[in-house]
């Protein structure tokens, strides 16, 4: 089952980069990301009301959230703030460069997080899924060499380190996860998350307008309110699969990043992006890597 959610919100995220290259495009990004984190917020707070105030709108549901200590909400705060700040160095790298690219950068989260699984779960893989992670890093390592015929230095260009620096503190989080859903439940942490984030992005917004930054100059568009709906959506699935007993952080943080297969396939079609031919070899590398991974896991 939790294999099954991990692949649900690899589509789901590969649909929210889409719709986040959209959202950004010609646009402020904190902004788009405050309006982001406010969607999902929206989202989740009737059951946060109810939760709160023991109405039991939700009682028996999936979104029966109830109230937490202040250990809890410093551990999904803390949270809050690793995602947030990866987040923001993510949108503003994926502002500047193709979606083809930023994916493979971004797909190099599980190599971080199977060696943090190492270190602090104890986890192991069996072969089935070593053979698997192994044909997925070779596969992103060589999709992300493709960038150079497109001109993009991966040493010296400022947006790639936007996105490299995202892609490490979004293994944090994942490793982060892991530890605090051993105790909270996994829509708690989420709602609260998303209530944290759009605080701490209202206060960002509000200190740049202050200083009247260019960075504030914004334009309506309808991919912001979807980026919210694809990430609500591939989160819950995440944290769910996470809170199974069973379940692999390497594991399904590698499952997530086949979302590049996704958005890949939408910088073809909608994007019109460059170098198509190379890249889509690499990526008949990585589903084959998802499928040993799925094998190793039944």
């Amino acid at each position: 089952m939790w294999l099954s959610l991990a692949f649900l919100s690899a589509a789901l995220l590969g649909l929210y980069d889409v719709a986040k290259k959209q959202a950004v495009k010609d646009n402020s990004v904190p902004v788009v990301l405050l309006l982001n984190t406010l969607f999902s917020t929206l989202f989740f707070l009737p059951a946060i009301i109810s939760g709160l105030a023991s109405l039991g709108w939700f009682e028996g549901t999936l979104f029966d959230i109830a109230p937490m200590g202040l250990r809890s909400h410093l551990l999904v705060m803390l949270k809050a703030a690793i995602t947030l700040t990866s987040w923001l160095f993510g949108y503003v790298g994926i502002k500047h460069l193709p979606i083809t690219i930023v994916g493979p950068i971004n797909a190099t989260r599980p190599v971080m997080v199977l060696m943090g699984a190492f270190i602090i779960f104890g986890e192991r893989l069996n072969l089935m899924q070593w053979i698997g992670v192994a044909l997925a890093l070779v596969s992103l390592f060589l999709l992300s060499r493709a960038g150079k015929k497109e001109g993009i230095d991966f040493v010296r260009n400022k947006w790639i380190l936007c996105v490299a620096v995202a892609a490490m503190l979004g293994a944090v989080s994942g490793l982060y996860d892991r530890h605090i859903l051993r105790e909270i439940e996994p829509l708690a942490v989420q709602s609260w998350f998303c209530v944290y984030q759009v605080v701490m992005m209202a206060v960002i917004v509000a200190v740049l307008r202050l200083s009247k930054a260019a960075a504030t100059s914004f334009r309506w568009s309808w991919a912001i309110p979807m980026i919210s709906i694809f990430l609500t959506a591939a989160d819950m699935a995440y944290f769910i699969a996470l809170s199974q007993g069973d379940a692999m952080v390497s594991v399904v943080s590698m499952v997530r990043r086949s979302s590049v297969v996704v958005s890949f396939a939408c910088g073809a079609i909608l994007f019109g992006e460059k170098n198509l031919k190379a890249k889509a070899i690499d990526m008949v590398f990585i589903l084959i890597g998802m499928i040993f991974l799925w094998l190793g896991s039944r």
